[in-house]
């Protein structure tokens, strides 16, 4: 029974704390009309960070290269005459990034930075400098072979091949990206 009028205690008591309260009306209510932010594509964002990351600890697989050497990846599914004009240098280049002077870390940044803003802009073929390696140690370049590796990992390129001698030669690729 004590049960009971603890209970009835405790209604009574939250009774009187209510007394006095008035129920809004909808008009007294506060709207915010701050606009929603812009999704974020979380997982993209965490697979570019994976891909960073696996890129920067992965085995020299590029020690051979020379600064003559020429690159060359096409995607299957592309037609051999978009690749013909691709090193032809019959593509008109839309854009151009250049790598010289700079670490293997910072390469690795303007080049993603790079592929994410002429991607939304819509270009189709660039040219990316890399430089020959002339300026590196005994061990030949640094750059151009992490690019190679770089740029056959992401699927927004088609193609890339070494450009011809008056846009940089065996420094300088050019690069078809998928349309969006």
């Amino acid at each position: 029974m004590s049960d009971k009028k603890n209970n009835s205690q405790d209604d009574i008591s939250f009774a009187d704390m209510l007394d006095g309260v008035k129920v809004l009306s909808s008009s007294d209510k506060v709207v915010h009309n701050t606009p929603k932010p812009r999704p974020v594509p979380q997982q993209a964002t965490q697979d570019e960070k994976k891909i960073m990351q696996e890129l920067l600890v992965s085995p020299n697989e590029y020690e051979d290269m020379q600064p003559g050497d020429s690159l060359s990846y096409v995607q299957p599914g592309i037609q051999k005459q978009v690749f013909r004009k691709l090193k032809r240098g019959q593509y008109s280049i839309e854009a151009e990034l250049d790598l010289h002077g700079l670490t293997r870390e910072e390469a690795q940044q303007h080049l993603n930075q790079f592929i994410l803003e002429i991607r939304d802009r819509g270009i189709r073929c660039v040219r990316i400098i890399h430089g020959k390696g002339y300026g590196s140690s005994n061990q030949g370049p640094v750059i151009k072979p992490l690019v190679n590796q770089w740029l056959r990992k992401r699927d927004e390129i088609l193609a890339f091949c070494s450009a011809r001698p008056v846009d940089g030669g065996t420094g300088a690729v050019y690069v078809l990206i998928k349309s969006a």
